[in-house]
């Protein structure tokens, strides 16, 4: 294979093409033979991290004994000549070793011999703890002091060494190497001791900083981590488990932070300045973010994020974590297969979106699903989905797209469902209407604290919308286009729980009329702070028992409710 000389990729100001110096090369074969001579008893056995630290070492010691007049980048430069023409030796015995390794992995992963038949799977749930331990513990490896100030001595010098744009448009997999020579040697000439894991500790922070989000890469790579608050340099918060907690997660100042703001804005094309103070956007994976800057936040740039969660939620695991009972679930899964209208409902990180994620898993192949979001984070499995975000205003305030506009147009596009990340404003007349057109089987969510509440929430951003309805037509649009309303709340044990499961029946004179068809009834506290209670049906006939009748499902709906 190759070899791609580390100066043709990140030495800053050189030419991709450009060959070593006469006098590096004249370095080069009166250092190399002695190199041998010293490290040829352990050559196969060193890392090339710290094969590039000994050649650094013995290099500085040649050149500083013959007064050299080579500068640090070409000493880097004969560094890296020196351990490029030492490798070859061994790169086919490395080579064998990494093939071993793999079928080694991949052996383990199969269950042992590849020939033997794999063991059963363990629930995803039994599994699931003991892989979240060790991917915390790897990346929640406390930062030690050494690094610390190892990373402020020496960052700059690393970062001069660097071309960062070029560096940039390369995988962190082909960086790792060649910022390992560069911090080895660097710390060699700043007469910095640090062992291998420190040093490998340092990389990782350079790259964090050069290519992802800095010192938020560890909490985003933690599973646990649900959201991460950031509200200041100093003070970063998450929750984890359901419970916040302070971290020791630090950014160097308040420009950090800016810098992590702009970076994270600049994925999705929006910006975040003293123009444009406040921003919605999503990270690589998905997740959410809201940022919000001076002068709206007095204290310094803040940062929330909703972390993407990579595991699959369904209705079957929220059942089994006791997020709902199994009956609630067999009657939401037959009310999203009957084409239900159903509007989520709960309070802000109570576990709407991941809900409305495991009921759209019910919506069959074969339809056309459009879905209308502020933030696209919805992660829906069928074929056939189009995406749609909206768009704030540019420097001269001209070119939003709101999600009105954008309800309006997918109604144009011949969907046979349509979701709605959030109703919030009102887009929520537009949506009533495509409910009540044809659209059935649409989902969206809502702020509100109960169902009764969110049909009120739902009247009065149809006032917002600046049409003069009355009172009593308004409610009648709403009771004929929601068919349920699921209100799920986060608890102060930390625990996600639907606390209503609620039909809309219809009209009575001038109130609209509903029933819930199962609650949450809490009874208490145990001795480990988990609250105790149980999940109660209330014995009525769902009003949508015809629906669900038409495709064959009401005589499973009504085992389930009785």
């Amino acid at each position: 294979m190759r070899r791609i000389h580390p100066s043709q990729i990140v030495t800053a100001g050189k030419s991709s093409a450009s060959a070593p110096r006469p006098s590096i090369e004249g370095w080069v074969d009166r250092i190399l033979p002695q190199a041998r001579e010293e490290l040829g008893g352990e050559l196969d056995k060193l890392p090339r991290w710290e094969l590039a630290m000994r050649v650094g070492r013995l290099v500085s010691t040649r050149l500083k004994g013959a007064k050299s007049s080579l500068n640090p980048l070409e000493r880097r430069n004969l560094v890296t000549a020196i351990v490029n023409a030492l490798l070859p030796e061994r790169q086919e015995p490395e080579r064998e070793a990494e093939t071993e390794a793999a079928k080694e992995e991949k052996g383990t992963e199969s269950g042992g011999n590849a020939s033997s038949p794999a063991p059963p799977c363990a629930p995803a749930e039994q599994a699931m703890p003991q892989q979240e331990d060790e991917k915390t513990a790897k990346d929640f490896n406390p930062i030690s002091e050494a690094v610390a100030r190892a990373k402020e001595e020496t960052e700059a010098l690393i970062y001069e060494r660097l071309d960062v744009a070029a560096a940039s448009r390369l995988r962190r997999e082909q960086l790792i190497g060649q910022m390992t020579e560069i911090v080895a040697e660097t710390l060699a000439e700043r007469k910095i001791t640090l062992n291998k894991a420190e040093q490998m500790q340092l990389v990782d922070l350079l790259l964090d900083d050069m290519l992802g989000f800095g010192p938020l890469e560890p909490l985003l790579a933690d599973e646990r981590v649900t959201d991460i608050m950031v509200n200041g340099p100093d003070k970063v918060y998450v929750e984890r488990d359901g419970k916040l907690e302070r971290t020791d997660v630090r950014f160097r100042n308040h420009d950090h932070v800016m810098n992590i703001c702009t970076r994270i804005v600049s994925f999705v094309g929006r910006r975040v300045d003293e123009s444009s103070p406040l921003v919605d956007a999503r990270l690589p994976d998905g997740s959410r973010v809201n940022i919000i800057i001076p002068p709206l936040a007095i204290d310094g740039a803040s940062i929330s994020i909703r972390k993407f969660s990579e595991k699959k939620i369904t209705l079957d695991v929220m059942a089994r974590q006791q997020n709902m009972s199994e009956a609630m679930c067999r009657v939401l899964k037959i009310a999203a297969r009957s084409r239900l209208n159903i509007l989520i409902s709960g309070g802000t990180g109570s576990g709407k979106t991941t809900l409305l994620n495991a009921l759209s898993q019910m919506i069959d192949s074969g339809e056309r699903i459009v879905t209308i979001e502020d933030a696209a984070e919805l992660q829906l499995q069928q074929p056939h989905v189009v995406r749609l975000e909206t768009r704030p205003p540019n420097l001269e305030g001209q070119g939003e797209i709101t999600m009105r506009d954008l309800v309006k147009n997918a109604l144009r596009m011949r969907p046979d469902r349509i979701i709605l990340g959030e109703v919030r404003g009102s887009e929520a007349v537009d949506m009533l209407q495509a409910m009540n057109t044809g659209h059935d089987g649409s989902l969206g969510t809502i702020h509100a604290n109960n169902p009764r509440e969110a049909l009120t929430r739902l009247e009065n951003m149809i006032s917002m919308a600046g049409i003069n309805l009355p009172a009593k037509a308004s409610r009648a649009q709403i009771a004929s286009a929601i068919h349920m309303i699921v209100q799920v709340q986060r608890m102060r044990d930390g625990m996600r729980r639907i606390t209503h499961i609620t039909e809309v029946v219809g009209m009575e004179g001038d109130i609209i009329t509903t029933q819930d068809l199962f609650t949450y009834v809490f009874e208490g506290e145990d001795g480990n702070g988990k609250l105790k209670g149980h999940f109660q049906s209330s014995g009525l006939r769902p009003h949508f028992t015809p629906e669900a009748a038409y495709f064959g499902l009401d005589k499973a709906l009504l085992e389930a409710v009785g």
